[in-house]
């Protein structure tokens, strides 16, 4: 798991996604330890809270196409669905995510932050959702965007026609808590994480389990129908363009 970096800090693990080159993309192997280590961390009784966080530049670019030059469109369509199932499980983890999101959360990496129970952004993160304006739908995750924004802002979003600022996103209700510039988003979502891991555990597990159902809705049928319409969005001219840049077989 050279590519997850795990530390822990008193009650407090600190999960980072330590793929600098490849601006902490989501690939294959990434996702599978990320939710075993995930997983992992939800049984350890020693650990209260999580913090999800990237190494610099990012938090995380969505998913690595690259990686996923010389698949086929099935291939991107399991990719993106094991993707789903591992977000929207940290909603029925008894143990608290906090996402501590710094210089960028695009497409995936966006909606990966926002599944966490807590989200921490600095005012200057780039936050966007480049999938329409590339050629498809995301593929996964917009009930989670729904549930933090309503539909009518999600619809707006979704559509990625222009990114955002951190300022934004804690405006929105995409971020619950924002940092200043130059000030430490990792230690702000220590201190945030620090304060959930001091309440009593089974009280804060219970209070995830409640409002599980409200915060995810139907993700698992939604994710089902984007995925399906991200496969026929691949079918148009534009998506095909885009797909044979990175050599993914359309």
């Amino acid at each position: 798991m050279s590519e997850l970096d795990v530390k822990q800090v008193e009650a407090v693990a600190v999960l980072t996604l330590d793929r600098p080159k490849r601006r902490n993309a989501i690939g294959a192997e990434v996702i599978s330890d990320l939710a075993q280590v995930l997983a992992r961390l939800d049984a350890d009784a020693s650990v209260h809270a999580i913090v999800l966080t990237g190494t610099a530049p990012g938090f995380c670019a969505g998913s690595d196409l690259k990686e996923l030059a010389g698949t086929d469109l099935a291939g991107m369509m399991a990719h993106e669905a094991h993707t789903a199932a591992v977000a929207r499980s940290i909603a029925l983890m008894s143990t608290p995510v906090v996402a501590a999101v710094d210089g960028f959360a695009l497409g995936g990496g966006f909606v990966l932050a926002i599944s966490c129970d807590v989200v921490v952004s600095s005012a200057a993160a780039r936050w966007h959702l480049p999938e329409v304006t590339i050629g498809w739908i995301p593929p996964w995750g917009l009930q989670t965007v729904v549930a933090r924004v309503g539909p009518v802002a999600a619809r707006r979003l979704t559509w990625g026609a222009e990114a955002f600022d951190g300022r934004e996103a804690h405006r929105l209700g995409i971020a619950d808590y924002l940092v200043a510039e130059g000030e430490s988003v990792l230690e702000a979502a220590l201190g945030h994480a620090g304060r959930l891991a001091a309440l009593p555990p089974p009280a804060v597990a219970s209070t995830k389990q409640f409002f599980a159902p409200m915060a995810a809705g139907a993700g698992e049928a939604a994710d089902a129908w984007a995925n399906r319409l991200f496969a026929g969005d691949c079918a148009h001219p534009v998506a095909k363009a885009t797909l044979a840049r990175f050599g993914v077989k359309s």
